[in-house]
């Protein structure tokens, strides 16, 4: 635990604003992040010095320690001190695997600023552009640490000028990542700069760092650096440039405090009245306002059942407080508060907005869920936006009937802890379906907790859930209700890529919307919609739209509610196999309703939608998508002969290669059907020198010649006609 003095002042910074800093280590996997955050511990004096970079105290998971990589996003709170100033930072290590990218997405929700780490030696890699992108989605300014410059001296024996051009290339590619991701008002002020000290260069492992304005101060210059690293003297070298001093004075610097960020971030991330006294307060940061906070994170706890990492942005939350539950519509009692110490916590009486904290008591919160105080119920905050949707998915099936309650009671608790995971429970056919990002990601979420929780299951082999759409405009489909007194006319088109994208980044928001809605309006718009449609969509769905191109029809007001029920159910599960269907417009044209309730409730309206919507797609050419992903595979160029093939045998298509040296680096896309145990059998071919990154995901029309068969087996594996 954190000593007496370290705690007192604790207490005291979490009740001053300007002298916090929440900020979170993001890159691309293995480029440093948790040997960092060792380090940053030991500077603090949270941990022995002699065991940062060894110990990786925040990856304290088994699993995490048995693998080597962080799988769970973890909190510390230390104390630093800056120009003769204490200063609290509430940091999170978050993963690098792109499979548990989730987390970096729940985890930049909770900070103000991030420090980016890029290996000196592979650069700026596909996972790192992700992160960035992340952070930059909710607004969280960056600084740049390079790590492992001692490879670059000692492995690659680099001169210092060709140092210098590596670190300007590093830099370079950052700041493009910045100008692309950023909006506008921040594309300039948060590029990274070596001159202004938000860029440093070092080797966490070997716990030193070292700054442009740093090597001014002291008179330290790059040839020092070159030449304790040759001489082997890199104890000297972290005493006179410790790394913790580099990059903690760096976020002070740089990085805002809660004050200052919510002012900018809260009109992205809560679209509610900005000027109503619950959004001046949230923009504040105001310790006497109505509370307002977002959990992030919730986890397992021995003693506590469940604790929820959450964000506070307006008002104090304190023992004993009851909080408002947004998305449940529940109150609830907060038993403690606490912060963060890696895997401890320590407890808290009350602490003001602009922390981190955790919570115990809500058994019924979510990642994702927003709290308030219950007498002033506020608009719930913008989802989290994840960069990629489950793509994979596993059948699970108990052992026996006894381990049933066991496994529903799991897969709820997963899901709920982490919001990627998403699980399907279907209690009549007996069928349990996980779907999550990744192998790995169902791998060490699931069926390693699993066995942990000694529940017995047999797991199905991975498959992939594609997504039916249509290629055409079909005919106007009459839709008949069961009683045969409702008409409604409806046709389906294709819906336009520019808007498949914007609701795919989150620009456009699932929901539904009245016509004419001025923030949906404006977006499709920019997006090149007809004016005709754009004016009268009522609902997104899973990257479909459904439009009223009706006019003056009585009563179609009051069957509104039942209309979007069968969309969403068809969206849902479409005609042709029961997959999602993506990209698809549906059109009511016209409807003939009955002048009597009684004959126009959802036992009638349901059905004749549904119908007509299946039947429109069946004359609009239905067809599957299937999920690829683009990859970057990086191997010595003698072994890429070997590499090409297996991507050919796989179905897979070159989209571009190049050289760097001795490594060939190949840019590829590959359906996701064809994925599994690709990284194993790369290790196999390469004699483990080669390795992939994965870049995106996009979904693409099924080859018609596999058509056939691949409906065929989805239908089979689901016990259809």
């Amino acid at each position: 635990m954190p000593d007496k003095d370290s705690l007192s002042k604790i207490k005291e910074l979490i009740h001053k604003q300007e002298h916090i800093r929440n900020i979170g280590i993001i890159a691309h996997i293995d480029h440093g992040k948790s040997t960092l955050s060792d380090n940053l511990l030991a500077g603090a004096g949270m941990i022995s010095e002699k065991l940062a970079g060894k110990q990786l105290f925040m990856d304290f998971e088994k699993q995490e320690q048995e693998r080597g990589i962080t799988i769970y996003s973890a909190n510390a709170s230390m104390v630093h001190e800056y120009k003769n100033q204490s200063y609290l930072i509430n940091l999170i290590d978050t993963p690098g695997h792109v499979d548990f990218g989730g987390d970096v997405a729940r985890a930049m929700r909770a900070v103000d600023g991030c420090l980016v780490v890029v290996c000196a030696v592979e650069g700026v890699m596909p996972q790192t552009e992700i992160v960035i992108k992340q952070a930059l989605n909710e607004r969280v300014r960056p600084v740049l640490f390079i790590n492992k410059v001692d490879r670059l001296i000692k492995e690659l024996v680099l001169t210092q000028e060709e140092m210098q051009k590596r670190f300007e290339n590093i830099i370079n590619e950052v700041n493009a990542l910045i100008q692309k991701y950023s909006d506008e008002d921040f594309k300039n002020d948060w590029t990274v700069n070596v001159k202004n000290g938000s860029v440093s260069f070092g080797s966490a492992y070997n716990n030193w760092a070292i700054s442009v304005p740093f090597m001014k101060e002291t008179g330290v210059s790059f040839k020092d650096i070159i030449n304790y690293i040759k001489d082997e003297n890199e104890d000297e070298l972290k005493k006179k440039s410790p790394l913790y001093k580099i990059l903690l004075d760096a976020i002070i610097r740089h990085l805002p405090n809660p004050k200052c960020a919510q002012n900018y971030r809260i009109p992205k991330i809560w679209l509610g009245d900005q000027d109503s006294d619950i959004g001046k307060d949230m923009k504040n940061c105001n310790p006497d306002g109505r509370l307002s906070a977002v959990v992030t994170k919730v986890y397992p706890d021995p003693h506590a059942k469940f604790v929820a990492a959450t964000r506070i942005f307006s008002g104090s939350l304190s023992e004993g407080q009851t909080v408002h539950l947004v998305s449940k519509h529940k109150d609830q009692r907060v038993q403690q508060v606490s912060i963060y110490k890696g895997q401890q916590r320590i407890k808290m009486k009350s602490v003001a907005p602009g922390n981190i904290v955790g919570l115990v008591g809500l058994p019924d919160v979510f990642s994702g869920e927003t709290l308030c105080d219950p007498e002033l119920i506020i608009q719930p905050f913008e989802s989290i936006v994840h960069m990629f949707e489950p793509i994979v998915t596993k059948s699970i099936e108990p052992e026996s009937t006894k381990e049933l309650p066991n496994l529903i009671a799991f897969l709820r608790r997963a899901g709920k802890e982490d919001p990627g995971l998403i699980t399907k429970i279907n209690q009549d056919t007996g069928e349990y379906l996980v779907s999550g990002l990744g192998e790995l990601h169902i791998e060490s979420k699931i069926e390693r907790k699993l066995k942990e929780n000694n529940i017995k299951v047999k797991m199905g082999n991975p498959i992939v859930i594609y997504r039916e759409t249509v290629k055409k405009n079909s005919e106007i489909i009459e839709g008949k209700s069961p009683n045969k007194h409702n008409k409604i006319y409806i046709n389906v088109e294709p819906l336009e890529q520019k808007i498949y994208d914007s609701i795919s980044n989150g620009t456009i928001k699932n929901g539904d919307f009245k016509k004419k809605n001025s923030i949906l309006y404006s977006e499709l718009k920019k997006c090149g919609m007809d004016a005709s449609q754009n004016k009268n969509v009522i609902k997104v769905y899973n990257k479909n739209l459904l439009i009223d191109m009706t006019r003056g029809v009585q009563y179609l007001n009051e069957i509104y509610e039942m209309i979007k029920m069968a969309f969403c159910e068809i969206m849902n599960e479409g005609p042709l196999a029961k997959e999602p269907c993506s990209k698809i417009k549906v059109l009511i044209e016209d409807a003939d309703l009955h002048d009597d309730p009684i004959h126009r409730g959802p036992a009638q309206i349901i059905p004749c939608v549904r119908n007509a919507i299946k039947q429109s797609m069946a004359d609009s050419k239905i067809t599957l998508l299937e999920p690829k992903q683009i990859i970057r595979i990086d191997v010595p160029i003698e072994l890429m002969g070997n590499v090409i093939k297996e991507i050919q045998i796989r179905r897979g298509q070159i989209l571009n290669m190049k050289e760097e040296k001795s490594t060939s680096i190949i840019k590829t896309k590959c359906p996701i059907s064809e994925m599994f145990g690709f990284d194993a059998r790369l290790k196999s071919i390469t004699g483990g020198k080669g390795f992939y990154s994965l870049i995106d995901v996009t979904f693409e029309e099924l080859p018609d010649d596999i058509l056939e068969n691949s409906i065929k087996g989805i239908k089979e594996r689901k016990g259809l006609k």
